[in-house]
């Protein structure tokens, strides 16, 4: 493990004395200089204006409200998906849609996203669909859609392949260069147009429910030109804060400067006792409380409830939570999907024991098991949760790794494969590399930087590996193979205070790309006790002023005790039990010293 310190990104300048130096440092090392790049009000959005496509998405849903057309919403089912469909049904009932309805793939009846099985299951015929955190891969699905003369929205935030779907509107911040567009006649001019507005967008990372979000803002806006409001009444798309910022920090998204103006503004609702009556129940079942809620509940307490449903049932059970204003309902639904949640955990131990097994094996039998592209199979694992697996080993390995199940009933000759990456690996693009190279190897695929998903012929599992692994050996090197832990460097004596732990829980939101201070210094083990099977209670030492800390560490114990004297990693974060705040260090990892 090599130990780094996140270099400052320029000089902070401008804050107040009431700004803790440390949390001053902690921002230049994210390149946030002056308070102005901290404050996160929503009139510093990034405006809906600056978006490609939505004068098109606008024009047809303008049409929609006006003729009372009916509407559904083919969401996705992961958390990012769920959200935005309850955000895009609550939206647009509140701006006036008389015909509203959803619908949501079933991973092992439809497959992914838009597809040909999806539509065909639409009864009746709506006349618009709008595809939420889906659709830019979906040329099969839009086809047939429209075949129906069905209009298509797509909404989507997902990178686009050489070919774009024939929709009626494609509103997505990533698609920056026309392709093939599917219109009758490339290159079809409004696409271009759109391509040009998004380039110059600085919005890119916004995730599916932040898409839907914007195309809903700029539908308001038009509305309100056209003098729709002029008697009052305008509906507050706000109350939908709390959706967007659990479905954007749950899609580990980048939380660039646009992205944090969102989930705080969401995490503030919360916070005030504004959520819906879905997160509310979610945050209650992961005994949460919602009056000091931060983004890592969200990522990892209520998100992973929604996700369950997605994994092993159907995530419409997600999105009716989410929809419901009823709380007693909302709690019965929060209910179910903490059960689901379970079994997929326990799925998950297993399966993950299961990959471990395999690299041991790998290891002792294998001369050449040291991979730099990692592939898995299993027979009998669930396609729903390869991609826990294969972020769990990607964590351990520190390489990318792709995990792999058989597809189901829907289509038994194949593997569906869900892929996780680590910094300097550009997933998709590796993707789209070794598809170059091999045609026909890779039957479909579509993700991001970080994740992608996948599926390929069962036969032709062994092939992919060897090329994946060759694809990952030429683009990472040495360096970005070594396993890093990346810190915000010692807290000087002292400086451990129940102060500076709210100003750093207060200082966020934290996540992907704007992480969560971490801290490193060296302690003596005082006193340390069992909590549960596995988390460890600890009173550590500073050994430069003899001052003690409560510390604890979840799933940290083995049957040994901690090194007497140990360097470790750190959050510095506010205990609150009982009422009564204290100071308490959350240890990420350590190691003797």
């Amino acid at each position: 493990m090599a130990w780094r310190r996140r270099a400052l990104q320029g000089e902070p300048s401008g804050w107040s004395d009431g700004v803790h130096p440390v949390l001053r440092g902690i921002y230049a090392a994210r390149g946030v200089l002056c308070p102005e790049q901290a404050e996160h009000r929503l009139t510093r959005l990034l405006s809906p204006h600056g978006m490609g496509g939505l004068e098109a998405a606008v024009d047809l849903l303008q049409q929609a409200l006006r003729e009372r057309w009916s509407i559904v919403i083919a969401g996705d089912y992961d958390c990012d998906g769920a959200t935005g469909t309850a955000v895009a049904v609550r939206g647009l009932r509140m701006l006036g849609a008389a015909q509203v309805d959803y619908v949501v793939p079933h991973r092992f009846v439809h497959g992914y996203g838009l597809s040909p099985a999806l539509v065909a299951s639409l009864q009746p015929r709506p006349q618009l669909l709008v595809t939420v955190d889906n659709g830019v891969a979906s040329i099969a699905g839009v086809a047939a859609a429209r075949a129906q003369g069905i209009r298509v929205i797509v909404t989507d935030h997902h990178l686009p392949g050489d070919q774009l779907p024939a929709a009626d509107a494609m509103v997505n911040p990533n698609v920056t260069a026309v392709g093939a567009c599917g219109h009758a006649a490339p290159p079809c001019a409004p696409c271009a147009a759109a391509a040009e507005r998004n380039r110059d967008f600085a919005g890119k990372h916004l995730a599916g429910v932040g898409v839907m979000f914007y195309l809903l803002l700029a539908l308001r806006a038009r509305l309100r030109e056209q003098g729709a409001y002029a008697a009052g009444g305008e509906p507050d798309l706000s109350s939908l804060l709390d959706l967007v910022a659990l479905g954007t920090v749950a899609d580990l998204v980048p939380l660039d400067f646009n992205n944090r103006v969102l989930v705080e503004a969401g995490l503030q609702r919360i916070r005030g006792g504004r959520a819906c009556a879905g997160i509310r129940a979610l945050a209650e079942t992961g005994k949460r409380s919602l009056a000091t809620l931060a983004a890592s509940d969200l990522g990892f307490v209520v998100a992973p409830r929604l996700n369950a449903a997605g994994r092993l049932e159907d995530m419409r059970l997600g999105v009716a939570c989410l929809l419901t204003d009823d709380i007693a309902q909302a709690r019965r639904y929060a209910e179910q999907l903490h059960a689901i949640n379970q079994e997929r955990r326990e799925l998950q131990a297993s399966m993950v024991a299961e990959a471990e097994q395999m690299m041991t094996l790998a290891g002792a039998v294998q001369a050449d098991a040291g991979r730099t592209g990692v592939a898995l199979y299993e027979p009998g694992w669930h396609a729903g949760v390869v991609g826990l697996v294969a972020s769990k080993l990607k964590e351990r390995l520190h390489r990318p790794v792709v995990a792999f199940a058989p597809a189901g009933e829907e289509a038994p000759d194949e593997l569906r494969g869900s892929a996780r990456s680590i910094a300097g690996f550009h997933m998709r693009d590796a993707l789209a590399m070794l598809d170059a190279r091999h045609p026909g190897l890779i039957l479909r695929f579509g993700g991001h930087a970080m994740a992608a998903g996948l599926s390929l012929r069962t036969d032709d599992y062994g092939r992919f590996a060897e090329a994946f692994d060759a694809v990952a050996c030429e683009l990472l090197g040495e360096e970005q193979l070594q396993l890093a832990l990346y810190t915000d460097g010692e807290l000087p004596p002292g400086a451990a205070s129940l102060e500076l732990a709210r100003q750093l829980r207060d200082g966020g939101p934290w996540g992907q790309a704007f992480p969560e201070p971490l801290f490193e210094n060296r302690f003596e083990c005082a006193n340390w006790r069992v909590m549960g099977e596995s988390h460890l209670r600890l009173e550590l030492r500073d050994p430069r002023d003899d001052s003690l800390h409560e510390a604890v560490m979840f799933n940290a114990y083995r049957g040994s005790p901690p090194p007497l004297r140990l360097r470790a990693a750190y959050e510095l974060v506010v205990n609150d039990w009982q009422g009564r705040e204290t100071p308490r260090l959350l240890l990420r990892h350590i190691e003797p010293a």
